[in-house]
């Protein structure tokens, strides 16, 4: 199954847009489903028929599904309480009543990551379009499943499982309790549920796209998004530019704006592939309104990053890691080794990366930003290398 990760700047119109491509697409006979994450139903108002909770057949081919957030933390919650109940005994703690309960910040992040991997799963289509939320959240939500992750491995290494017949005695000694099994096996489950998520994304059917109505401020909207993808090690599989300006109407009072979205567009060709919705002159409605736009529905293949490491002992003594990071500022960057991991900072953006195996055994030895891409030194630890270099 293909999937098109569809973002951009909030209100650049790529809820429009996500449904343009998925209903041309159904159009062509592709099977398709379209996934929502607002909790309005801005999805249904671009479609003309409502969405909802439950997916839904809105035209031949074409299934729309917005997930339900607080049902799903909900249902979430309830299976938590029933897993902990003997700790909660313990503690004298009372348990929620699920209608009481409203979802807390990242339960619609998850739910969507959840849908995300269901659809996946049931392989009942041929494309998923997602409509996920505005940049930054969408940015957000991407990095969510390898993060989380993490912290779950740092805070439950799964080698700790090995000694779970000593827990009890271990209970005694302390006097207090231990961690109980249904802990480690959440844990589990959830790593194994993120690990689906993960696959998901970084599957070689899945895209970015990112939309933006070519203007200053878009401009560099897209220069932060490309960046934080990259730190990611993705770039977007193309760009769509919406509420294009016919050239002919650049006379008088629009002479402006039009020669601005000229400039944005030629800078934009120059890196990205760039597809042209045009403006309808009103908020398009309907089937026909989307099909006006004209967006292209297929995709070309995921557009990874690669981060390899170059082989300069011979000459400098130094190994080098070659991290692409397109638009970078020297002054907004920063690095922190930490162990067998390297802290990348950004500006407002910040990745936790493995170190490859030849380079834990080195230490740092300098780093230079070049021509959008992070060069960093890496000289054999003597202590470390084989051959005691």
């Amino acid at each position: 199954m293909r999937t098109i990760l569809i973002t951009g700047p909030g209100g650049a119109g790529r809820t429009t847009i996500a449904a343009a491509t998925a209903l041309t697409a159904a159009r062509e006979g592709t099977r398709t489903l379209l996934l929502g994450t607002d909790r309005t139903d801005t999805l249904g108002t671009a479609l003309g028929t409502e969405t909802g909770p439950t997916p839904r057949t809105v035209a031949p081919n074409l299934t729309a599904w917005r997930p339900d957030a607080t049902a799903g933390f909900r249902a979430d919650l309830a299976a938590f309480q029933d897993r902990a109940a003997s700790v909660l005994d313990l503690l004298g703690a009372s348990r929620l009543d699920t209608e009481e309960v409203t979802p807390l910040p990242g339960a619609e992040e998850l739910t969507l990551l959840r849908a995300l991997r269901d659809a996946a799963l049931a392989d009942r289509h041929d494309l998923l379009v997602v409509d996920l939320p505005a940049t930054p959240q969408a940015l957000a939500l991407l990095a969510l499943p390898e993060e989380l992750r993490r912290y779950l491995r740092r805070l439950l290494p799964a080698e700790r499982q090995a000694a779970r017949a000593l827990r009890p005695v271990l209970g005694r000694l302390a006097g207090v309790p231990m961690p109980s099994e249904w802990l480690y096996e959440t844990a589990a489950r959830w790593d194994l549920e993120l690990g689906a998520v993960e696959a998901v994304l970084a599957d070689a059917g899945t895209v970015v796209r990112l939309v933006a109505e070519p203007g200053p401020a878009a401009a560099t909207a897209v220069r932060d998004a490309v960046l934080a993808l990259a730190l990611r090690g993705r770039r977007p599989e193309a760009l769509v530019a919406s509420r294009v300006l016919p050239e002919e109407a650049a006379e008088g009072w629009l002479a402006g704006p039009v020669a601005q979205q000229r400039k944005v567009l030629e800078e934009w060709q120059q890196d990205h592939e760039v597809h042209r919705a045009a403006h309808l002159g009103h908020d398009p409605r309907g089937a026909d309104d989307l099909a006006a736009l004209a967006v292209p529905t297929a995709a070309g293949a995921a557009a990874g990053v690669e981060w390899p490491v170059s082989d300069q002992l011979a000459d400098d003594g130094v190994l080098v890691w070659h991290i692409p990071l397109p638009g970078a500022i020297r002054e907004d960057l920063d690095l922190i080794r930490r162990g067998d991991e390297l802290v990348v900072t950004v500006g407002p953006f910040r990745r936790i990366v493995a170190l490859p195996s030849a380079l834990r055994r080195c230490t740092v030895d300098g780093a230079a930003l070049r021509e959008g891409e992070l060069r960093i030194r890496f000289a054999p630890d003597p202590a470390l290398w084989p051959g005691g270099r």
